[in-house]
């Protein structure tokens, strides 16, 4: 008969199968264990890298922009006739079918189809991810994003201009994209307490802007070989770093069999004071540590305020991501024009601005307690810079770059912060009574619906951009502003809980009466 094994020695054997063999091979060759600290420095890299990697090689389209479809220049600033003559000359005749006079609305429509299937694809992916092994589930992901992200660029060597084509492909990358964000944030929640959790968020978020830097800058510096390489290399990296996140990426302390430290313990399991849900199923749900119901978790408070939120937040960042460096190739800058390269390298000071606002926001956000009074200061603080920007950002370089810098930091900021340190907060709310298993979800459900708003950004902007892009800025505005409104609830509670505070503070201060003590 065959020995039933102790519970150790099954539990030994659970973490061996789900441990990463890049873990197991250096502990093996080390003989000695990996320590928890280590393990976190481990998982922020990893991450890091891998999201970096995700956004790089996204905005590489926005880069292809201009060399696909030259010849769309911004009619309010000079005569027609001089802007096709100086376009031709620096941005080249383009490719079918992306060259013709309805260009920039099939571009558009390319967003509109990324986006529409990263959002809807996100909804799964967290409910998926909250039920697998977000390595694997990631490592997946990432070589499908490079897959189809190179086959983009094939078609300049194929030869292949036929548009559905395109808009196939890059329907399929946005399904295998949409699994990144949960299982990133899904991670790092796992492996870092509330403490400090919007500074620490708000540099490891660097890697949005980070990624946008870098996916333009090897874009652009590939788009004189042939725009094709500028798709295909981003591709690869990202296939490659997938690799990495399989070989090292691990996804929480109990997977590795190491301890948690400190206030890294995990979310409280006891002085809950507001439920989730009054259904019994759930609340015995939770307590098992089964996974949150995608409904269920919409209806964790603070939720669906911040998901509306950032709907309107990431419209207004995903139209910088997806058409500002087009918009600067086509917008005379001291009445000089840009080459495809020379507007992608500067589009990269919009996301510089954007790693100082997300660190800030965290900062802020972490001293203050208070993620909806600095989401929705940030927010109505981009109104006024995108409005200055449009009217004065074309009279010389110097002040481009200034108020580019500016943008950057108060577009990015709040949406930085909602899509990290706020999602992690609500992904481990203490409603849930200390279970996990809501994290892939609930940052599924915000980044899910956020991502709504980029899809319809950018395919409003490929039509209204036809007609001015004074409108397109006056969108992006109107964006802004109902993004803060949203939040207005939330700003109102917090605002009271800091008075409330104050007040009790004050009366702790007072020194008591004259008071006779009975013996």
């Amino acid at each position: 008969m065959g020995s039933i094994p102790e519970p150790d020695q099954q539990s030994n054997r659970n973490i061996r199968d789900t441990k990463p063999p890049g873990i197991t091979f250096v502990e093996s060759t080390t003989k000695s264990n990996i320590s928890f600290k280590s393990h976190q420095a481990i998982v922020l890299i990893v991450t890091f890298l891998a999201y970096t990697s995700y956004h790089a090689s996204r905005k590489t389209t926005s880069i292809i922009k201009s060399a696909l479809d030259p010849q769309t220049p911004d009619e309010t600033e000079q005569s027609p006739s001089f802007l096709s003559n100086a376009l031709s000359w620096v941005l080249g005749n383009g490719w079918a079918p992306f060259n013709g006079s309805n260009g920039t609305v099939l571009l558009g429509d390319i967003d509109l189809a990324f986006l529409i299937v990263y959002a809807v694809g996100m909804f799964f992916s967290g409910h998926i991810g909250d039920r697998m092994s977000l390595r694997i589930f990631l490592t997946i992901g990432m070589v499908g994003t490079g897959l189809f992200t190179s086959l983009f660029g094939v078609g300049y060597w194929a030869n292949i201009h036929v548009f559905y084509y395109y808009l196939i492909v890059q329907m399929i990358a946005g399904l295998f994209q949409s699994t990144g964000w949960p299982s990133v944030v899904a991670v790092v929640g796992n492996w870092f307490g509330k403490s400090k959790r919007g500074l620490i968020m708000g540099v490891w978020n660097a890697h949005t802007s980070i990624g946008n830097i870098s996916g333009s800058l090897i874009a652009a510096y590939f788009l004189k070989y042939g725009w094709g390489w500028s798709m295909v290399v981003p591709g690869l990296m990202i296939a490659v770093v997938g690799v990495v996140v399989f070989l090292f990426l691990p996804v929480d302390p109990e997977s590795v069999g190491v301890e948690r430290e400190g206030d890294e313990s995990g979310p409280p399991k006891k002085g809950v004071t507001e439920p989730l849900l009054s259904s019994d199923m759930v609340h015995t749900d939770t307590e098992k540590g089964s996974a949150v119901g995608f409904f269920e978790a919409w209806k964790i408070p603070g939720v669906a305020p911040f998901a509306f939120c950032l709907f309107f937040a990431k419209l207004v960042a995903y139209t910088f991501l997806y058409w500002l460096p087009f918009y600067i190739s086509h917008t005379a800058i001291n009445g000089e024009y840009l080459s495809s390269t020379a507007a992608g390298n500067l589009s990269t000071l919009f996301d510089v601005g954007g790693v100082v606002g997300g660190i800030l926001a965290g900062h802020i956000s972490d001293r203050l307690d208070a993620r909806a009074i600095t989401a929705a200061s940030f927010t109505y603080c981009a109104i006024p810079a995108l409005y200055l920007y449009r009217s004065y950002g074309h009279l010389s370089m110097s002040i481009n770059i200034t108020l580019m810098l500016i943008i950057g930091m108060f577009v990015n900021g709040p949406y930085a912060l909602i899509t990290t340190a706020v999602s992690a907060d609500l992904g481990t709310h203490e409603s849930l009574k200390g279970n996990s298993k809501a994290l892939a979800t609930v940052t599924a459900i915000i980044d899910g619906t956020g991502s709504i708003g980029a899809a319809i950004g950018p395919v409003l902007t490929g039509y209204i951009s036809t007609q001015s892009w004074s409108a397109v800025f006056t969108m992006l505005m109107l964006s802004a502003f109902v993004a803060g409104l949203f939040l207005t609830k939330l700003v109102l509670a917090e605002v009271m809980a800091k008075c409330n505070d104050l007040q009790r503070g004050s009366r702790d201060a007072t020194p008591p009466s004259d008071v006779v003590e009975e013996v």
